[in-house]
């Protein structure tokens, strides 16, 4: 199925936003350590985390899915960037005020009703990234919306929550986390379910993140902001995807997520169509096939037999065709059998004979195996496992309670984005069973200093920025407009403040909504560079060192040589800036040279200089000083001959 062909308003399409942005306060939300990473590693220590019961004594099974997996935990924990409180040795502080009085300001641009009396909940959380196996989070206001080109989309909750620690490393059945992000405050802002497309999930997603950054008090950069999306549609189920850092990505992964479900609906009804009966699934038992792949050309599973593990298979009788059915693009059915494996059994992976012959396993070994487990190759499918022998076995028990889901249609689960759009498995969704208040955290009192401090905070209308930039810096309104949706918005004010009477503002504007995009999309890596780097740029131009015209190379060696400095970048490029005088004398040497082709064009052959004259000179002169003694000499040579 093409994405172009889904009838998003026919299928019920809801989708639901939380965007979370760092706050840029100077202290943590409990304690006062700062809020900016560092490369340190400091400290370590190591806990092992496990679920408690709530209030009403239940366990959540998000909880209870994370301590199944048996991790230990080890943290980083940077000196001057960690305390007491992030090592869970002592009670949280009050509540962050400057972080309140930010939360606060949103709230009212976004037309919510403020909590008069603000308590803090612990929200269990035992993946490791806070060491006291919960997080801290507070509502702040309610029941608000936002308007996006004449339509109301609802605001439910705007909360301040703490990040969680940072993962540096995972091996085996051990992650380490550093603790310099753990406490730094976020506000996490929840949509209703109101976006019916991709696109408009996509444009209130910009709109809140504009929001954000007007206010100038939300941190830069790639990790700072974060959106979790909530997708359903008639007869699907409510499914969330996790850690879309990217804005661009959210129509494409709505899109997929949208594909998936269909197609999970078609497994379902093909299931029906089959008469396949679920409660056979239970008779299904698992065949240890180690000896039909004895002198197998697989070197996957030559490897695990290598290794004292074994192969165990079971029959899917009907089943042909199913299991390699897309989900998503380059997404089979299988591939999410093979993700809950990987995640409730830890195998690396399964095969299965929609998708066979193929990774070294030959037809002799597809039908082996078919007559080893009773199965009918015209009509029947198998799934067969490689690892050790407690792993294969725990797997195909939740790959069958997997395939019996199916008989439903989509489950409802927690699943991770990929960088192409499409998702993973992740985990069970939460339930209301991690929520309980905190006891060492009283509440905090809206009173009128808060309300005063956020209303000076309250961010400035679209309309009013884009008026003040196309005044004060005579922008176009496209190029405004294009500033003031860049999630840079806040250091493009900073460098126009800086460099704007040196540098053009035209230019530094679109330096960053023009040139650093299209090199990205040309391939070049420009998140390797840093805020510094692209300041240290625009000083060398305002300074005369380097002009425009050499920014797209400077920036292209830059992300080529993260490691190295701007200035070293440009003197190892050799385009230092060269005097007008100079030029002059280059361009001359150019025309005496091709003087044969300049006098049979006469000022024709002002494009052939020209390009001579660039080949030399750019990066190191003006493109329109050059072009101008182009036009001069030439016109001079002519008239001496």
């Amino acid at each position: 199925m093409d994405k172009e062909e889904l009838d998003y308003q026919k299928l019920g399409l809801k989708v639901g936003l939380e965007i979370h942005q760092q706050l840029n306060t100077e202290n943590k939300l409990f304690c006062s350590c700062p809020t900016y990473l560092v490369d340190e590693i400091g400290d370590r220590f190591k806990r092992n985390l496990r679920p408690t019961r709530s209030e009403t004594g239940e366990v959540d099974i998000a909880a209870l899915f994370e301590w199944r997996k048996g991790r230990t935990y080890e943290y980083q924990a940077p000196h001057g960037h960690y305390c007491m409180v992030e090592a869970d040795e002592e009670p949280p502080h009050m509540l962050n005020r400057d972080a309140v009085i930010i939360a606060s300001a949103l709230a009212m641009a976004l037309n919510s009703n403020m909590i008069d009396e603000i308590h803090t909940m612990r929200k269990i959380v035992i993946d490791g990234s806070n060491t006291a196996g919960f997080q801290r989070t507070a509502i702040v206001a309610l029941n608000g919306f936002i308007s996006v080109s004449g339509k109301k989309y609802g605001i439910e909750t705007i909360c301040i929550e703490e990040d969680a620690a940072r993962k540096i490393s995972e091996s085996g059945k051990e992650i380490t986390y550093r603790l310099d992000r753990l406490g730094i405050p976020l506000i996490e802002i929840s949509t209703s379910p109101d976006m019916h497309s991709p696109r408009e999930a996509r444009d209130v997603a910009l709109a809140i993140g504009r929001l954000l950054r007007l206010t100038g008090k939300v941190k830069r950069g790639l990790g700072t902001i974060r959106q979790d999306l909530n997708v359903s549609i008639i007869g699907g189920a409510k499914t969330e995807i996790k850690g879309v850092q990217k804005l661009d990505q959210i129509e494409k992964i709505v899109q997929f997520e949208v594909m998936r479900q269909v197609n999970l609906l078609k497994i379902k009804d093909e299931l029906v169509k089959r008469q396949i009966d679920k409660n056979s699934l239970d008779k299904v038992k698992p065949i240890d096939l180690t000896d039909v792949f004895t002198n197998t050309n697989s070197k996957i599973i030559k490897n695990k037999i290598q290794h004292g593990g074994k192969v165990y298979g079971i029959n899917l009788r009907k089943f042909k065709g199913i299991i390699g059915m897309e989900l998503m693009p380059n997404k089979r059915f299988g591939t999410e059998l093979a993700d809950y494996s990987r995640f409730w059994a830890g195998v690396e992976g399964i095969f299965h004979s929609d998708e066979l012959p193929n990774y070294g396993i030959t037809e002799e070994e597809v039908e082996k195996v078919f007559e080893r487990i009773d199965g009918n190759k015209s009509e029947d499918a198998f799934i067969i496992i490689a690892d050790d022998p407690k792993k294969c076995l725990k797997a195909i028990e939740v790959i069958l309670n997997r395939i019996k889901i199916a008989f439903d249609g989509v489950p409802e689960e927690t699943r991770t984005a990929n960088e192409d759009g499409t998702t993973k498995y992740m985990r069970p969704r939460p339930g209301k069973e991690r929520m309980y208040p905190e006891t060492d955290i009283p509440p905090l009192y809206v009173d009128s200093e808060i309300i005063r401090e956020a209303s000076k905070l309250k961010p400035e209308s679209v309309d009013v920025k884009l008026k003040k930039l196309i005044e004060q810096y005579r922008f176009s309104q496209e190029l405004a407009e294009k500033v003031i949706n860049d999630v840079n918005l806040g250091f493009i004010e900073e460098m126009l403040y800086k460099y704007g009477n040196n540098v053009q503002p035209t230019f530094i504007a679109s330096l960053f909504v023009t040139l650093l995009k299209g090199l990205k999309s040309k391939g070049v890596d420009v998140d390797l560079l840093d805020e510094n780097k692209i300041e240290s740029l625009l000083k060398l131009i305002a300074e005369g060192k380097v002009t425009k015209d050499a920014a797209e190379d400077i920036i292209t060696k830059a992300a080529e040589r993260p490691e190295s400095s701007l200035e070293e970048i440009v003197n190892s490029m050799g385009i230092s800036k060269v005097t007008k005088e100079d030029a002059e004398k280059i361009i001359c040497e150019i025309i005496n040279q091709n003087k044969d082709i300049v006098l049979s064009k006469g000022e024709k052959s002002m494009s052939t200089i020209m390009g001579k004259a660039m080949d030399k000179l750019r990066g190191k002169i003006d493109g329109k000083t050059v072009s101008e003694i182009v036009s001069k000499e030439l016109k001079n040579f002519l008239r001496n001959k």
